[in-house]
């Protein structure tokens, strides 16, 4: 008790100095070492190191960021290649296989694959006409990636269906790639138009209208839209090549001679009606085996996953998250009415009889003249030749339109317009009696020249289109959805008119070729008159969910959108007094840009941002 009395005392006696606890001397060493380290980070972040140069690290970057467009782009044109030769391909021996009668008989006997067939191909061409209804709302909900990703799988889809050949496998995937058309080729413009304007950012970064992320002067972005226009269709048109591999290493071995195929067609060319009046119904020589069968669909199948994969791992995204946002945020009854007022823009107007006959000539092509001119004369086994010499002539020839770079826009649709034009009139007059030798050649030549013609209208169409809207990125998927439903009313026409007098078709597709070129000299005339067009006003985006923000406020994608609902009644009240788009295009530029948000930090927001920036308007036209 007297021992700790003394500790006590001794503790509590002020001039006695206390002992350090055990930990002491750890204590001064962690804290000379905090400071030594913060000492060291406030070095670093004072000097940076003197091999660091800003500006060279910066162009790497954007150097980077063009390759990225690059190689998004080869991604697109080489995994839509590859869907369109795999469907093509598989489509083509399917239809020989299930034309041939005995293959029918012995292998599925009354399964009924004639009438199977006719509905399949009824899916394939009918549904597209209702795409309009839908593919801007799938587009916008999807994303353009996504899209093309899943109208990918679709494609891929139908090729399953091929192992188990049955009503309900063949029919309801031939309807699921008709409802996937549309919204496949919209995608892949808007795409392709898209990866332009990128290219362009990233090659002008130091631009203040790129830097303050503000609307696109007219025509900067035209050169790089014809460059990639013009890779894509290189590329594409290879499918025609490609899907002809099933043809000449498969199918070929199985078919019979001219001799049998043709012994009761008297007439080919013009003087026909139908495809081809008198083709006998067994064209197999052997039937093929099933195993056989099941290994060349397996590597179909292969390539049309490899196609996915290609839009899913290497193709990026079109547009920023939060710009997806915005183009969704609109309401999709806003969405659903946009394609329909657009057609008030007079260029679209006269533009559609050209979008028509796009669809008219290509499907001619593959359908009319390889089938009615060049198997009725040469048999089916020349089929795969006829098809290949066009698709290479088209791929070649989508190069003249980088001519466009320093001609005149209207050259190339008006050089493919007059090629298809001398073609069609001598097509009225080519008509062939029962020698069928010698026409090999002549035949082959029309060919190339068809594909010269294609690959000039449609280079020239698509460009031509991603021109006009070059600066309306947020109307790029409703533009590219009426010109690609328009190519779907054709596709509907050509199926309509298979038991057409030859010279009745021909007649069709030189009517609508002379009023496209009609409808565009008006309308090249009008914007030389600067005739102003009519656009639609799209709504902006309303953010109802306001707890999508970043942390940081200088990082972020708010916009004002936590405004009191005073403000917003008051601003809905001048939105509806508003009539032209470019007006509130003008207004918004520039409102989300980096400036602007150092100003915000800084405190200095000028007071015209501050009235541009309203429910994240500003941010629907930021670049994606």
């Amino acid at each position: 008790m007297m021992e700790a009395a003394d500790c006590e005392a001794l503790m509590k006696d002020p001039d006695q100095p206390a002992a350090p606890p055990n930990g002491g001397l750890n204590e001064l060493l962690n804290g000379g070492h905090e400071a030594d380290v913060q000492g060291q980070v406030e070095e670093f972040l004072a000097a940076p190191p003197a091999e660091y140069n800003e500006e060279e690290e910066e162009r790497k970057y954007y150097r980077r960021k063009r390759l990225g467009v690059i190689k998004n782009v080869l991604a697109a044109s080489f995994g839509a290649m590859i869907v369109y030769s795999v469907y093509m391909g598989l489509l083509q021996m399917q239809l020989i296989l299930h034309y041939d009668m005995t293959y029918r008989e012995v292998k599925y006997s009354n399964l009924g694959l004639e009438d199977i067939d006719r509905k399949m191909l009824m899916g394939i061409n009918v549904t597209p006409i209702i795409g309009l209804l839908y593919t801007p709302i799938l587009i916008r909900f999807l994303g353009t990636k996504w899209m093309m990703f899943l109208a990918s799988g679709i494609y891929a889809l139908f090729v399953s269906t091929n192992y188990w050949e049955r009503y309900y496998t063949l029919v309801p995937s031939a309807v699921a790639i008709g409802v996937a058309i549309v919204p496949f080729w919209a995608s892949l413009g808007n795409y392709i138009t898209r990866m332009a304007q990128q290219y362009y950012e990233y090659a002008n970064y130091r631009d203040e209208h790129v830097q303050e992320q503000r609307k696109l002067p007219k025509g900067v972005c035209h050169s790089y839209i014809i460059v990639f226009q013009s890779v894509f269709n290189i590329i594409f048109h290879l499918s025609f090549v490609f899907a002809e591999f099933p043809m000449v290493f498969f199918l070929n071995q199985h078919l019979r001679g001219n001799d049998h195929i043709l012994s009761s067609v008297t007439s080919c060319g013009a003087n026909i009606s139908g495809v081809i009046p008198g083709f006998n119904t067994t064209v197999l020589d052997k039937l093929p085996r099933s195993m056989t069968l099941i290994q060349v669909e397996s590597v179909l199948m292969g390539f049309a996953f490899l196609a996915m994969l290609i839009f899913l791992l290497l193709c990026s995204a079109a547009y920023r998250p939060t710009e997806e946002i915005d183009l969704r945020s609109i309401g999709w009854g806003n969405i659903f009415q946009q394609p329909f007022k657009h057609l008030r823009d007079y260029r679209l107007r006269l533009l559609c009889p050209f979008f028509v006959y796009s669809g008219f000539e290509m499907l001619f092509a593959i359908t009319g003249f390889s089938l009615s001119y060049g198997v009725c004369v040469l048999g089916l086994k020349k089929l795969w030749l006829l098809v290949m010499v066009y698709g290479l002539s088209c791929s070649i020839f989508s190069s003249l339109s980088l001519c466009l770079l320093r001609l005149p826009r209207w050259l190339c649709l008006a050089g493919g317009a007059a090629v298809h034009g001398v073609l069609l009139v001598a097509l009225m007059a080519f008509s062939i009696g029962k020698e069928h030798e010698g026409y090999e050649g002549p035949l082959l030549v029309i060919s190339v020249l068809w594909g010269l013609g294609t690959a000039l209208n449609k280079t020239g169409v698509s460009t031509l289109v991603g021109m006009l809207y070059a600066e309306e990125k947020e109307r790029l998927d409703i533009v590219y959805t009426i010109y690609h439903w328009f190519q779907a009313i054709a596709i509907f026409v050509v199926y309509l008119w298979s038991h057409l007098p030859m010279r009745a078709k021909l007649s069709i597709l030189l009517a609508t070729l002379l009023l496209a070129c009609y409808c565009y000299w008006v309308m090249e005339r009008r914007l030389a008159r600067k005739q102003p067009y009519r656009l639609p006003r799209i709504p902006r985006p309303r953010h109802k969910v306001k707890g999508y923000r970043y942390l940081e406020e200088d990082n972020s994608d708010e916009s004002d959108s936590e405004k009191s609902e005073e403000e917003d009644d008051l601003d809905e009240g001048h939105v509806v007094h508003e009539m032209g788009a470019e007006l509130w295009d003008e207004g918004d530029q520039g409102a989300d840009s980096p400036k602007a948000r150092r100003r915000v930090v800084g405190g200095h927001r000028p007071r015209g941002e501050n009235a541009s920036v309203k429910e994240g308007e500003g941010e629907e036209h930021q670049e994606g």
